[in-house]
């Protein structure tokens, strides 16, 4: 047999329980055809020679805004990293806003007022931007600020006249006048006049970010919410944008991309009898193919964790008198997930605080009664605070938890301070998930966070926050667990494990080319590994040196 390719001298951990190392990798119409001596005893005019480096099956991030993750890399970047005080973020607005026309938005993301110690105001980007208009986007993308100019494009030339909306919050100084600061659905009030961005601009948001995921050894992801204006999407075109990007060969990351709610609606008649509620032309989760297909439709039933905007069952730790809110009134979401749930859609619901998922998988339950359908797979994004019994719930009915490693590091001393000491113990559990036997899948949430599948792998295994802090060790789980959450679990996630998740005779051939055993590493270190090399479709995307081509 000819081949496409053969990938010989490796060290491949295949996550198949029938051959679970191999050596070399046969490729033929970019899925794996033969492993080991069968693959060597073939021919091909392309072998490649990994030099006895390791390998995994390409990394899958099940929750991954990819998306606004070009966004960021394009626009300023106002993260800790970047500007770690207050003064060094307005100085960084101030430098940028010198650089563009009289008329042009500062547009940025990334900041956290956990670790700079406050939000950025309205007053003072107006001093650093000198009359031209800012938009900051919070690192949990669900707040955001926006100076007087601003908020003066938006229609709101006196900020006494800021409305409040329903499932949001504008927080105003003494005189009942908006500081600048946006929660949740507030954020509509200024981002409408910015969205939609020009397709070709969200065109390259998507190559610029499929080339940095290819670097950190994605080869799969996930993306959840798109079709419309607000900060989950940028407009009712996304889809054309990704359709786009993979046509100009711009698109390197196998996507499944997850449709906001808002973007589905009642289409009438499906056939007699029987109206649906979808996507035009009954589309819904599941169609396209192997680079691009819809997935399940994405709920926001609260708000953030470290915003403290999530729906709680008692007040935040440090801020008494505040449990968070709902985006949507409880009947709101119970309909929404059983409408969708009745045309066949998968359904992705972020619920992040206790009080949120207990009206989620009421809406699940309820949605599953009415209307039964097998392995749905409905899921829970984020999972962040979880009770046992609602653990076990979550088990009982099927669903799939999607929670985020990196945010135990990158945000985890915010999350304890937000918590306290006893219910951090709750957040984001993953060994109580696998033991209840639930699938777990691995994601990142990015640009929430880093988007590195390495560095979430080991805040799975380590779980300690920046500062060093412990947070949950009891809800560790092993390297070996982590893998698969990062492979196997995040395919199963979007009903794709028979594709992805193992390097196996039929399976896509997606790897990534790993400088050391992942496996074998103390876990401490798991977070100093490095990508060599990643391969979609037994096609060589990334490289760093680490293959030969013969």
């Amino acid at each position: 047999m000819r081949l496409d390719a053969i990938f010989h001298n490796g060290r491949f951990t295949t996550l198949d329980p029938d051959r679970p190392a191999a050596h070399t990798i046969g490729v033929l119409g970019g899925r794996i055809a033969a492993l080991d001596d069968e693959a060597a005893a073939c021919a091909s005019d392309v072998v490649v020679d990994l030099g006895g480096a390791h390998a995994v099956p390409g990394f899958n991030d099940a929750h991954h805004h990819l998306s606004l993750v070009g966004k960021g890399l394009r626009e300023l970047d106002v993260s800790y990293e970047a500007a770690p005080s207050l003064d060094a973020l307005y100085q960084a607005v101030a430098e940028r806003a010198a650089t563009l026309p009289a008329d042009a938005w500062v547009t940025g993301s990334g900041y956290d007022q956990n670790k700079i110690g406050a939000h950025p105001t309205a007053e003072a980007l107006d001093r650093a931007a000198q009359g031209r208009p800012v938009w900051l986007m919070h690192t949990s993308h669900h707040m955001a600020v926006a100076n007087t100019e601003a908020f003066a494009r938006a229609g709101f030339g006196d900020l006494a006249n800021v409305p409040d909306m329903p499932g949001g919050h504008v927080v105003r100084d003494a005189d009942g006048r908006a500081a600048g600061l946006l929660q949740e659905t507030a954020m509509q009030l200024v981002e409408h006049v910015l969205r939609p961005e020009p397709s070709e601009e969200w065109v390259a948001n998507i190559a610029a970010a499929s080339e940095a995921a290819l670097a950190i050894g994605l080869t799969s992801a996930t993306e959840p919410g798109i079709g419309v204006v607000d900060g989950i999407g940028n407009g009712p075109a996304d889809l054309d944008a990704y359709m786009r990007a993979r046509e100009r060969g711009l698109l390197g990351v196998r996507m499944t991309v997850m449709p906001y709610i808002t973007a589905l609606h009642d289409c009438g008649a499906l056939e007699p009898g029987n109206t649906w509620y979808g996507l035009d032309l009954g589309l819904r989760t599941g169609f396209g193919d192997e680079w691009l297909r819809i997935g399940p439709t994405k709920i926001l039933s609260d708000g953030s964790l470290i915003g403290r905007s999530a729906a709680m069952c008692c007040d935040y730790h440090d801020s008494p008198g505040n449990s968070g809110l709902l985006q949507y009134e409880r009947e709101q979401i119970r309909r929404y997930i059983v409408e969708a749930h009745r045309c066949g859609w998968q359904v992705a619901t972020h619920a992040i605080g206790d009080a949120a998922l207990d009206v989620v998988l009421d809406s699940y339950e309820e949605a599953q009664r009415l209307h039964p359908r097998t392995d749905v797979r409905h899921r829970i994004e984020h999972a962040a605070v979880t009770s046992a019994e609602q653990v076990a719930r979550i088990a009982e009915l099927g669903l799939i938890p999607v929670p985020q490693g990196r945010f135990l590091s990158e945000i985890g001393d915010g999350m304890l301070a937000a918590l306290g000491p006893e219910r951090s113990r709750l957040a984001y559990r993953m060994r109580s998930f696998l033991d209840a036997g639930v699938v777990l899948p691995g994601s990142t949430d990015a640009p929430v966070v880093a988007p590195d599948p390495l560095l979430s792998i080991h805040d799975m295994v380590n779980r300690r926050t920046a500062s060093g802090a412990p947070i949950g060790l009891d809800e560790a789980v092993t390297t070996h667990e982590a893998l698969r959450a990062y492979t196997i679990g995040s395919a199963h996630a979007v009903h794709e494990e028979h594709v992805k998740g193992t390097l196996a005779r039929g399976m896509l051939a997606d790897f990534t080319v790993l400088s050391d055993d992942l496996l074998r590493v103390a876990p401490e270190r798991i977070g100093e590994l490095t990508v060599g090399a990643t391969v979609v479709g037994g096609r060589i995307a990334h490289d760093t040196g680490a293959l030969k081509i013969a």
